[in-house]
């Protein structure tokens, strides 16, 4: 992680101690658990444990359909991404209460709610399964995980439960991913470079954690970012990350941050950042941007993000590379480093990283007008 030379902040209060006030549900372990929560579900959604997925492979499917909401919707931008990478058909992502008009049942659906109640996901998917659909619910109960018992063309791989979905990411994606590379339409790496890759974001999330160092670089980062408007780009294959990150600062530490995604940024957003509007808000405070890379981008997209850094007027310009030898690495090992700068924020702010109060407000509104 480096950055255009900005000065460090000397005064960061003690990150234990404000853990240990306001981690009131556990983030902290949470967050500690994702590479063994990979671990786990990447053993778990393989054949043996599921022998129908076997039958679902010699299916010719059109492309794949991920329907959820929220943190556990997060896995089909991921998948989509690797797909559009190197799969062999494509994968569509669905936020919402209906399907796309172009749907048919050749689009195999997998549908995620980490409750299993979420109601957008349980009412697109069940008129996919009054249509015929062919679908595979990742739940860890509720409704969606009793569809098996009504409708026969539809699978269940249920995942892991006790905790809020933004924090059960490795448990629903690495379900997700077995499952795609099991069908066919994700690689299955070559034996050992899962383990090797496992053991590599493990050491990541050991220097990353913000207690075993908690003066260094993610705190000083997330010092800089708590009165300042926060900007955050990458290529376009990293655009479920950025996505991430951005919901995970809405969440865990109730911070509003833009995105943007280059090449296309640059086409359109770079004259606001260079025009009437700079790089500040609207009361002359800089914005900390952030630039998350990776070795595999496109030389010409590299050479953009280089000459965007090199030319921020902010003093609060920060790349931050994601390591590993591919792009399911290089995301997973971001995921790591944003997790742990959203904590650190959300600690600095003095707010419980797993308070969500308006969302439940909504949901508890919603129920009373059903």
């Amino acid at each position: 992680m480096t950055n255009d030379g900005s000065t460090k902040d000397s005064t960061i209060p003690n990150m234990e101690d404000l853990a240990l006030a306001l981690d009131n549900e556990g983030m902290i372990g949470f967050t500690r658990a994702f590479v063994d929560d990979l671990r786990q579900g990447l053993a778990h959604a393989t054949p043996e444990h599921f022998p129908w997925i076997e039958s679902l492979r010699q299916t010719k499917w059109t492309g794949v359909l991920c329907l959820g909401m929220g943190g556990s919707a997060a896995g089909g931008d991921f998948l989509s991404a690797l797909a559009t990478f190197q799969g062999s058909i494509p994968v569509h992502v669905q936020r919402d209460y209906t399907l796309p008009a172009w749907w048919n049942p050749s689009w195999l659906i997998l549908a995620t709610s980490h409750s299993g109640n979420t109601e957008e996901t349980l009412e697109a998917t069940e008129t996919a399964l009054k249509a015929g659909a062919t679908t595979i619910a990742v739940s860890t109960g509720g409704i969606l995980a009793g569809l098996p018992e009504l409708y026969p063309q539809c699978f269940l791989i249920p995942s892991i439960g006790g905790q809020p979905p933004r924090s059960a990411f490795g448990h629903i994606f690495s379900r997700q991913l077995g499952l795609l590379r099991h069908l066919g339409i994700l690689p299955i790496p070559i034996e050992g470079a899962d383990e090797a890759m496992l053991e590599r974001l493990q050491r990541a999330m050991d220097d990353f954690d913000i207690l075993n160092d908690p003066e260094g670089d993610i705190a000083q980062l997330a010092m800089c970012m708590i009165d300042r408007p926060i900007a955050l780009l990458g290529p376009t294959e990293m655009t479920p990350v950025l996505n991430r990150y951005k919901n995970q600062l809405n969440e865990n530490a109730a911070r509003f941050a833009r995105v943007g995604v280059v090449p296309e940024m640059n086409h359109n957003e770079s004259v606001a950042w260079g025009g009437v509007g700079d790089d500040k808000d609207e009361s002359g405070i800089e914005h900390v941007l952030l630039l998350l890379t990776w070795s595999g981008m496109h030389t010409r997209v590299q050479q953009r993000m280089d000459w965007m850094i090199a030319h921020a007027a902010t003093d609060y310009a920060w790349k931050i590379e994601g390591e590993g030898r591919t792009l399911l690495e290089s995301m997973l090992h971001l995921c790591i480093l944003t997790d742990w700068i959203s904590l650190a924020l959300s600690f600095l702010h003095g707010k419980d990283p797993a308070s969500i109060g308006p969302i439940s407000a909504l949901k508890d509104h919603l129920e009373s007008v059903n």
